[in-house]
């Protein structure tokens, strides 16, 4: 089953999008980078706002556009996982040492920490690379996103046959998958068939596809309704 994971850049759009039936509530700043991060203290507020719901979507939660520095991610991601979110996305670029950060996030990982690797499919020639250090490592997912958000969106930069590689590779590790990248509507209909465990949204969730502009209730449900909750794709 393929679930709508729905990026939300406030308290008001997480429970926008938690009325509207997303699945996996993401929180994002889309103003400050592809994986732009919330302040550590509004996801805490996030998290004791959704633990307040009688029934309650997953929540992740992204650290931020960080240099690939083990130091660095390793921090971003144990601060961002003790705010009690369900998983924690990291973005690997290819520049850097993006091995070596998965590496050092492997003890982070063991110790229950939920996080799902982002790759980057304008950036990676082949973005299937690391997924054997990521499922070694213990990360509980991988996806395929965009870093330019205004360079097109997912399907300009790889085919359905390179998706459903990844996919495929992916899978066969155990990994959680998911595709985003300034996904639209008429997406939809051809990336379902691949069957990701998730598709990631914002721009067509927002008011007149403005990524940094605010959630639409309306944009939201045409999302939904195009991504049925209990249809299995394939």
């Amino acid at each position: 089953m393929t679930r709508l994971l729905a990026s939300v850049a406030s308290l008001e759009e997480l429970t926008l999008a938690a009325r509207g039936g997303a699945d996996i509530l993401d929180l994002k700043d889309p103003k400050t980078g592809a994986l732009g991060a919330w302040p550590l203290d509004s996801i805490v507020r996030a998290v004791d706002t959704a633990r307040q719901w009688l029934i309650r979507a997953p929540l992740s939660a992204t650290v931020g556009d960080l240099p690939m520095i083990s130091a660095a991610v390793t921090r971003h991601v144990a601060e961002t996982s003790a705010c009690g979110v369900d998983y924690v996305k990291i973005g690997l670029f290819p520049s850097g040492d993006p091995a070596g950060c998965v590496a050092a996030l492997a003890p982070e990982a063991w110790r229950g920490t939920r996080i799902v690797a982002v790759l980057f499919a304008d950036l990676w020639t082949d973005p299937g690379t690391l997924l054997p250090d990521i499922a070694k490592a213990g990360f509980a997912g991988a996806m395929l996103d965009t870093a330019e958000k205004g360079s097109g969106g997912l399907l300009r930069h790889k085919t359905k046959d390179g998706l459903a590689r990844f996919l495929a590779q992916a899978r066969g590790y155990g990994l959680l998958t998911g595709l985003a990248g300034s996904l639209r509507l008429d997406d939809i209909p051809a990336l379902l068939p691949l069957a990701p465990d998730y598709l990631g949204f914002r721009t067509a969730l927002c008011a007149g596809a403005d990524r940094g502009g605010a959630l639409d209730p309306a944009a939201l449900a045409a999302v939904r309704n195009a991504v049925p909750r209990q249809a299995l794709n394939g």
